[in-house]
């Protein structure tokens, strides 16, 4: 099984990006998604996650309110929709299978990473 993550770029702050995650290969079975970003120096951070089965969805704070997470279980893919994008979300977003939970280590299977640059 492999996770594809795409969507990244260059946004101007204010401006919105949707990435994209897509499973191929065999059919695995996990809790669920989650994005994850990690910025130059910086620990892998936890963004949002969501469930496949309830489709029940988790934040952090610092992307509350300005993310959506979502899924399409038939196409076996995640999205994350940012809007209001500041530099601070400057950043490679993973996303990875597993959880749950927003620990990264609860996550088995990784995407490849996608760069997110916000100018100011």
């Amino acid at each position: 099984v492999q996770l594809q993550a795409s969507g990244g770029g260059l946004v101007q702050a204010g401006g919105s990006l949707r990435l994209s995650c897509a499973a191929s290969g065999r059919t695995f079975s996990t809790y669920g998604m989650g994005w994850f970003r990690q910025a130059p120096g910086k620990e892998r951070d936890f963004v949002a996650r969501i469930s496949w089965s309830s489709g029940m969805t988790y934040y952090a704070d610092s992307v509350k309110g300005r993310s959506t997470i979502s899924k399409d279980n038939a196409k076996k893919s995640v999205y994350l929709q940012m809007n209001s994008l500041k530099p601070e979300d400057t950043a490679v977003y993973y996303c990875a299978a597993g959880g749950p939970g927003t620990d990264k280590y609860a996550y088995k299977l990784w995407g490849q990473g996608t760069l997110v640059t916000v100018s100011s």
